[in-house]
């Protein structure tokens, strides 16, 4: 069976350091950190007191108020990226074949609020189970992409994936797969996530995942900095069109890339620590150039997974030197949730919009906060410190790591027709 091509023909992005595409992307080539003291509840008695939230969102725009009621946080995410998604490529769903464009859509958590929310009002009450009619339609994970699919009369595939950190990447490669095997025309494939809450910040301090820096939160996120001590929690939503070349070229799309190859791959290690060599990883991006039929010697940048966790830096280091061996002191590496904080189960849509777009626009944005070598880190490797970089992207890597050892990753590169 011969596969077809397919191109990303839209983006969407609601981040922490803007609240479209171009916002999103000016603030990463720009080293724009989006940390700051959480405001989304009174976080003064937890370790940590900041985060990288969405900033001035307002899911009124996007749909009336009695639907936003509706819709849990996650949704209301999904939504606003996905509409900035289908007016960026030009979708007019009244002359496209609807029975042939699907939504795929990734979440770690899904609607933590609403299931915190319902299940403390019933904890604080009489016993008496008053619950919300819209409780579990508000909080499960595939609701997302349901309420995509209705907004816009979409009758393919229609479904979430959950790995935990790698889901969105996850939802980029079955996308991928579906349209390229020939059984959609169009898939609206991303992630969102909404976690920066009492349940999730608690749950996450509990880890010891969290940094814990809250004299400084705009420098807290710091990728392959000795002195990272943990994540910084974000949230949002990415989205991108995956579209068949010939469809996409037949209605005249614009075209941003063409996804190539995906891999996935399990640590089989530890619930939560990555495997100390980087197994996991270094077999992940092997399969991903596998299915791409690329080599290393192609890739010109790996926007890594860098979530600035005192053992995910290093075995992710690892697992790339020991692949591409001398290619990788040629390559371009960085870490953008140095930037976004780590968005869980949205961070692979997030962080492929910004791979696609240093495809696009030979540009690789930074990790910054970069203050102190890690001797444990290779000092020839180009980590991009500080301050983007131009050069030439033919290839773009994109890598995500999941609590449980779910390991995803996707390829872009230079679309030639």
């Amino acid at each position: 069976m011969e596969l077809k091509r397919v191109v990303v023909t839209g983006l969407g992005a609601l981040t922490p350091i803007g609240n479209t595409v171009p916002e999103y992307w000016n603030s990463l080539i720009n080293g724009v950190s989006g940390a700051a003291p959480i405001t989304h509840f009174d976080a003064t008695k937890f370790k940590t007191q900041f985060a990288c939230e969405v900033k001035n969102f307002d899911p009124e725009q996007f749909m009336d108020r009695k639907d936003a009621r509706k819709l849990d946080p996650f949704v209301h995410y999904a939504l606003a990226s996905t509409d900035e998604a289908v007016k960026d490529a030009n979708l007019d769903f009244e002359k496209l074949d609807t029975n042939r464009i699907g939504v795929i859509w990734g979440s770690g958590i899904g609607g933590l609020k609403t299931f915190m929310d319902e299940v403390a009002a019933f904890t604080t009450g009489d016993g008496t189970p008053r619950f919300n009619p819209f409780f579990i339609p508000k909080m499960i994970l595939d609701i997302a992409p349901g309420h995509i699919s209705i907004k816009y009369g979409l009758r393919g595939p229609n479904f979430s994936t959950v790995s935990a950190c790698a889901s969105s990447t996850n939802a980029l490669i079955d996308a991928f797969n579906y349209v390229r095997l020939g059984k959609a025309n169009i898939i609206i494939s991303g992630g969102s996530e909404a976690i920066i809450y009492e349940a999730g910040m608690g749950g996450f301090n509990a880890m010891h995942a969290l940094s814990t820096r809250n004299d400084d939160p705009q420098t807290a996120s710091r990728p392959f900095d000795k002195d990272r001590d943990g994540f910084v929690a974000g949230e949002g939503s990415a989205t991108l069109i995956l579209e068949e070349l010939e469809h996409a070229k037949a209605r005249g799309a614009k075209i941003y890339a063409e996804i190539v190859g995906g891999g996935m791959s399990a640590d089989a290690n530890h619930i939560t620590a990555p495997h100390p060599e980087g197994l996991g990883a270094k077999l992940v991006m092997t399969s991903a150039l596998s299915d791409a039929g690329l080599t290393t010697s192609d890739i010109d940048y790996i926007n890594v997974h860098g979530t600035s966790t005192p053992l995910g830096d290093i075995s992710e280091t690892k697992a790339i030197k020991s692949l591409f061996g001398e290619d990788a002191y040629r390559l371009n590496i960085s870490s953008t949730k140095s930037m976004t904080g780590h968005l869980l189960g949205a961070a692979g849509a997030v962080e492929a919009v910004a791979s696609v777009l240093a495809v696009k626009n030979d540009i690789i944005p930074p990790t910054i906060n970069h203050f102190t070598d890690d001797p444990e880190i290779d000092p020839k490797l180009n980590l991009t410190f500080n301050k983007a970089q131009k050069r030439e992207v033919r290839a773009a890597l994109s890598n995500t790591f999941g609590f449980g050892g779910h390991n995803a990753s996707v390829i872009f590169k230079k679309y030639q027709g």
